[in-house]
């Protein structure tokens, strides 16, 4: 199944579930069951709000975000759910760093739990450029159920793969 592309480099076991759910046409009660809201972050002012405040909570000492924004190109180009960007430019004889960060269109209306696992993963990359063990700690501290979130942020976007929206 090629919609079963965002639960590729998961265990069979877990594979093996998702195809089930799939097959008895479950997949969107077991999402709406579990997540049966969207978020009120619609517009990038209240996503910049958002992602701020989640910002100053946990990673108060990394640089200010210059820009949060909905970006409905990241899921077709670059093939991600979100991107941070930083650019450096040298003012005078100062370089100043301004970081940016990107989420897909498609969570402009989506739970919030997976809005925010995007929001961490993002975050995270202010202080961890890799994906190591630091970064999925630092994700984890922010955010204790980051793993099932990231684990059903996918199974949301197989089932948008599959049938479309749900909300």
């Amino acid at each position: 199944m090629s919609t079963l592309k965002y639960i590729s480099k998961y265990p069979q076991q877990v594979k093996d579930q998702v195809i089930q759910l799939v097959e008895d046409h479950k997949l969107s009660d077991y999402l709406l069951n579990k997540y049966p809201t969207t978020h009120p972050y619609v517009n990038d002012k209240s996503l910049k709000e958002y992602t701020v405040s989640i910002k100053n909570e946990y990673i108060k000492r990394s640089a200010p975000l210059s820009q949060v924004m909905y970006d409905p190109k990241i899921h077709v180009i670059k093939n991600a759910l979100g991107l941070h960007t930083v650019i450096s430019r040298i003012q005078g004889n100062k370089l100043k760093r301004k970081n940016e960060i990107r989420v897909s269109d498609v969570f402009r209306k989506a739970p919030e739990a997976f809005l925010r696992m995007i929001v961490v993963h993002e975050l995270a990359h202010l202080k961890e450029m890799e994906h190591n063990k630091a970064f999925y700690k630092l994700c984890c501290h922010m955010d204790i159920d980051y793993h099932q979130l990231e684990l059903d942020m996918r199974l949301y976007l197989t089932q948008l793969a599959l049938v479309g929206d749900i909300y």
